[in-house]
């Protein structure tokens, strides 16, 4: 019988140590395309702070930057509570990362990955963020004294899941989200703002229908959803959406009455609330500046923060302080 050449276990190792350097050539492959597509730095595009400036910030891109805006607009649309708004959002970072999936657990689909199966809707309805975002309000409106419940418990009352103890985990990003995309925490949200690849039609008009998206209409009224064998009430249209336009200047109109709105919201949370959502809808919008109450945002070296700004006569004395003013780049 002959001996086992001792070259073998050489040639193995040999082997083994290449398919070890390809694997790391490949993950550093892989880091450089993630960098070059997202401009470096490791930055995931969007940020929320602490209004205390203490305490964990929140880091997101500008997809779930988005998505997140828009289940906060539908939330105070229907008159739900800032803590409704922080239950929705635990619950989509929980099932979807805050990204709307066109996957999931046998027929589960999107935001909420709610299921065409169970009564949701239609897949495409699903897979409409403002949709999905109103039937969770919907489903969770008719969950006695959820307020005051453990937010895990809320969630797991409207999504059935099979770990509802994983909602948890979330609450502490999600009230953060919440308290800035509601408006309770003022100037707490910026983004980069740099152009989403592929990004839809942009310019004045896309803002909007974007904002009549998310602020002003019912999509379940407009679907004619029910939820418990009853419609979804619409809820009164809002204000917030009177927008007029001027060259690439959207300025929509905070109502100039004190009176809170239908989430019992003042006015100044409606213009804070109105102003970080196109802060988070900058990228895919091409939003170059926002500007509320004496505070600006704007795209490149002052996108990490909003600095103060003078008024610029009785235009900008309106701006500032019964207006949100979003400069488009088209």
């Amino acid at each position: 019988m002959s001996e086992p050449s001792p070259t073998r276990p050489k040639r193995r190792g040999r082997l083994i140590r290449f398919a070890a350097a390809l694997l790391v050539l490949c993950g550093v492959a892989a880091y450089l395309v993630v960098q070059y597509v997202t401009g470096g730095g490791g930055a995931r595009g969007c940020k929320v702070v602490p209004a205390s400036g203490h305490g964990s910030s929140y880091e997101f891109t500008p997809e779930q930057a988005e998505n997140a805006a828009t289940i906060a607009a539908v939330g105070t649309g229907r008159g739900m509570p800032r803590r409704a708004v922080a239950i929705a959002l635990a619950t989509s970072l929980q099932e979807s990362g805050l990204l709307n999936i066109e996957h999931g657990d046998r027929d589960s689909l999107g935001l909420f990955q709610q299921r065409p199966s169970q009564g949701w809707g239609t897949e495409r309805q699903i897979m409409d963020p403002a949709y999905a975002a109103g039937m969770f309000y919907a489903h969770l409106a008719k969950v006695p004294d959820y307020p005051d419940l453990p937010l895990t418990v809320a969630a797991q009352r409207v999504q059935r899941s099979g770990y509802p103890e994983a909602y948890a985990k979330h609450e502490p990003d999600a009230t953060l989200l919440a308290a800035a995309l509601t408006g309770y925490a003022a100037a707490t949200l910026t983004c980069d703002g740099r152009p989403r690849h592929a990004a839809p039609a942009t310019g004045p008009q896309a803002v909007r229908d974007a904002l009549v998206r998310d602020f002003g209409r019912d999509a379940l009224q407009e679907t004619g959803a029910e939820v418990g064998g009853a419609p979804v009430p619409s809820p009164s249209p809002s204000p917030s959406v009177t927008a007029t336009a001027h060259g690439r200047t959207v300025t929509v109109a905070v109502s100039g009455s004190a009176k809170p709105d239908a989430a019992g919201r003042p006015e100044r949370e409606r213009g804070w609330q109105l102003a970080q959502w196109a802060v988070a809808n900058s990228s895919a919008l091409h939003i170059e500046r926002v500007s509320y109450a004496g505070r600006e945002w704007s795209v490149g070296g002052t996108s990490d923060q909003w600095r103060t700004v003078r008024s610029d006569g009785a235009g900008g004395a309106q701006s500032s302080a019964q207006a949100v003013r979003i400069v488009t780049g088209q």
